[in-house]
């Protein structure tokens, strides 16, 4: 398989024996990642908390997770392990994350981004999140701002299947 191709994964609940596999992901791609602890907190405590998995041949290769509050949601944690990024695998995993939101009854999503995270950015331009403000100093590691992205649901244009395809399948759609 190319580097490119989009793997066949598969999502589930999140559970309490993944966490030390979530928090391996979260340490490579966060500068301020979250404890184990606060995974379990999340699962136990916080009744608004949806997180998922994502899995490649029975190994957890992401995870993303949201609160969902009466009909908002807003995308607390979505990473992919490096070994995996760039094969459009954080695509499927906001595209799962937003259907499982409207499954739930949200009409809205929202989440904050670093403007210096371009790949992300441009990763949720593409579900039709759009700047909305500003949270001033929001990263603790740097001060980083914090851009406020918000997105109507469900993700308009089919982007569930989109997110599927491959680079040479979405140029071979586009020359159609």
């Amino acid at each position: 398989m190319s580097a490119a191709a989009t793997p066949n994964v598969t999502f589930r609940m999140m559970r309490f024996e993944d966490i030390p596999q979530i928090g391996a992901i979260e340490a490579e791609s966060f500068p301020t990642p979250w404890s184990e602890q606060t995974f379990v907190s999340e699962l136990t405590q916080n009744r608004f908390a949806h997180y998922i998995v994502m899995e490649l041949d029975g190994r957890i290769v992401g995870y993303g997770g949201m609160w969902v509050i009466f009909d908002e949601a807003h995308v607390t944690n979505i990473a992919v392990a490096a070994a995996h990024r760039g094969r459009r695998l954080g695509a499927r995993l906001m595209a799962e994350l937003g259907k499982r939101a409207h499954m739930l009854g949200a009409g809205r999503i929202t989440l904050e981004v670093r403007p210096s995270n371009t790949v992300a950015r441009n990763l949720y331009a593409k579900f039709g999140f759009k700047p909305n403000g500003i949270r001033p100093g929001y990263y603790s590691d740097n001060g980083e701002d914090a851009i406020i992205m918000w997105a109507d649901l469900p993700f308009a244009g089919g982007l569930e299947e989109a997110a599927k395809r491959t680079p040479e399948q979405e140029a071979e759609r586009a020359e159609k």
